[in-house]
């Protein structure tokens, strides 16, 4: 299996002169986590999306290749700054190649070991993981909400009626059968000059479809770094409680 991580993003709300997915945490930085975590995870294929600051990410792959025991290499999004959907453009011969179940990942997560167990392990050939323990107090999350044992969209800001909602933590694993309907989503969204569409219409495109069943990791500690705060708080709280149990 294989994992795609999208590191290419500015990251503005952070005010940081460093990529998010090299900013450390319990001594080592969120890139270093994910290769760890996709090892342990039996994930030894990464492929990183960068853009935004990619020279300070390229200068440390060596590095974390070989101390990790994983296969890591780069593909850059030189349009990093149009959207997160030229992304995925980009990582699309990736996926066009691929055989086997593959993750998208998005980098900007500090989360605990076992969680990625959660989404390879799956039943569903294409899952995702939810909590259902959110606040909407700092920032918007990324809704899932699921009837009848289903995601039936994936939006901020959703309404309606269903047995539960839960965030979504911005990991997906997708089925080789549903790679064409993300291709063709992600190709006719991205035609144009501009792109205002982004990586998550398309993931709630397949969502729509029905293709998405979902895994629960609610009571994982984890945490999005979109903000000081965030970091602060990382830092501070889930550092000991996440590396303690790694």
């Amino acid at each position: 299996m294989k994992a795609i991580i999208y590191a290419a993003g500015r990251g503005t709300r952070l005010q940081s002169d460093s990529p998010k997915i090299l900013l450390e945490f319990g001594g080592k930085t969120l890139l270093e986590w994910h290769a760890l975590r996709l090892r342990e995870a039996g994930v030894r294929e990464i492929v990183l999306v960068t853009g935004h600051l990619r020279e300070q990410v390229a200068e440390v792959l060596p590095d974390i290749c070989a101390r990790h025991d994983v296969a890591l290499r780069e593909i850059v999004n030189p349009r990093f700054h149009e959207g997160s959907l030229l992304s995925l453009k980009v990582s699309l011969p990736e996926i066009e190649e691929s055989s086997e179940p593959l993750l998208l990942m998005d980098a900007d997560v500090f989360y605990p070991t076992g969680m990625l167990d959660r989404l390879t392990e799956s039943v569903h050939g294409t899952a995702l993981l939810l909590d259902r323990e959110f606040s909407t107090n700092d920032d918007d999350p990324m809704l899932v909400p699921v009837k009848n044992g289903r995601p039936i969209d994936f939006r901020k800001h959703w309404r309606g009626e269903a047995d539960f909602v839960g965030e979504s933590i911005g990991f997906f694993k997708i089925a080789p059968t549903d790679f064409p309907l993300l291709i063709k989503e992600t190709e006719a969204r991205s035609r144009g000059s501009s792109c205002a569409d982004s990586y998550d219409d398309v993931l709630r495109t397949l969502v729509l479809a029905g293709r998405f069943g979902y895994e629960d990791v609610t009571g994982l500690r984890w945490i999005e770094i979109d903000f000081p705060a965030d970091v602060i708080r990382a830092r501070h709280q889930l550092v000991p409680m996440i590396v303690r149990s790694a």
